[in-house]
């Protein structure tokens, strides 16, 4: 791969001259997923709630508390899909959720593995099959975790769901440092992960799999590396397979990582190409998702904001709130 100054890249020729604008502004937003009305949900992880982007603007509590939900996502059915994890504070559920909206059940998917409870989950995707797929990985304090390996080692790993609920761990150390954000291609033929570790020479890769028809992965490559900067954190695809990736750095947090990577969203090919970064002045830029009537407007997390901004290529999403 090319060396590259992210400070160089251009504005995607796909985006409007009009540039992003603020949505929404909270604490410290996280996991935007987009209902079939339009209503954009996102997480508000300091204040352990859901928030919920009406269609006309207006902006309220979807769910107080949440559990620290952070990622989340909508499967074929229009059900959403929390990550509740562990960190930012008491009160975090360590499971992964689904609510339907029409009825307003919540129903726990998983809150165990192998009887020991999950670190903190992060992020999730759901395939064309409607498999799950989740990372849980832990940013906060590691002391009290029970997820181990054999030799006392804690495991930050990725799982699937499947249809008929078992649980399977797919992805651990030393293969991947610190799984963060995931995505799916809805071919369900290959599966991207940022791995981020905030250690000095921890990842700062966005992994590619192929994956079986089982779902496993296999055939692991790197599709570009931010290091020495802080690399990705929120992921998703549009239709045509490109990768845009909520990434960068404003104010330094330490020696293990530069400010080499400026904040925004980075769009990268399939093979690993940069394609542009369209940039966000705040701290720090952590999830984005599709939506809009034609799945061209991109709502991104970050910082105290939910910001939105229109692209010209559609999100590749399991349930397209633009066909409904």
């Amino acid at each position: 791969m090319m060396e590259r100054n992210y400070h160089d890249l251009p504005l995607p020729s796909d985006v409007e001259s009009a540039g992003v604008s603020a949505a929404s502004s909270l604490v410290f937003t996280e996991g935007p997923a987009v209902g079939a009305d339009g209503t954009v949900y996102f997480s508000d992880i300091a204040n352990n709630r859901i928030m919920r982007l009406g269609p006309d603007g207006v902006c309220d509590v979807f769910r107080e508390p949440s559990g620290r939900t952070n990622g989340q996502t909508f499967d074929q059915q229009g059900r959403l899909y929390h990550c509740e994890g562990g960190e930012f504070g008491t009160g975090g559920g360590r499971r992964v959720t689904r609510t339907n909206l029409e009825t307003g059940q919540n129903e726990v998917l998983t809150d165990r593995y192998d009887g020991l409870r999950f670190n903190s989950p992060n992020d999730l995707c759901i395939d064309g099959k409607g498999r799950v797929y989740f990372t849980d990985p832990m940013y906060d304090d590691r002391s009290r975790l029970e997820m181990k390996d054999a030799e006392g080692n804690i495991v930050d790993g990725v799982y699937r769901i499947d249809l008929d609920g078992s649980v399977t761990r797919i992805l651990q150390q030393p293969q991947i440092d610190r799984p963060n954000g995931i995505a799916v291609t809805q071919d369900s033929k290959t599966l991207y992960l940022v791995d981020s570790c905030p250690v000095p020479g921890g990842n700062r890769k966005i992994w590619a799999f192929d994956l079986d028809a089982s779902g496993d992965p296999g055939n692991q490559r790197v599709v570009v590396d931010f290091a020495p900067g802080r690399g990705g954190d929120g992921m998703r695809l549009d239709v045509e397979g490109n990768l845009y990736i909520a990434a960068g750095l404003m104010v330094a947090r330490g020696p293990h990582e530069t400010l080499d990577v400026p904040t925004g969203v980075y769009i990268v090919s399939p093979d690993g190409e940069w394609q542009g970064r369209i940039p966000i002045h705040e701290d720090l830029i952590t999830n984005l998702a599709f939506g809009g009537p034609d799945g061209k407007t991109l709502y991104v997390t970050a910082g105290k904001t939910l910001f939105q901004t229109r692209v010209a290529v559609p999100g590749q999403v399991a349930f397209p709130t633009w066909s409904k």
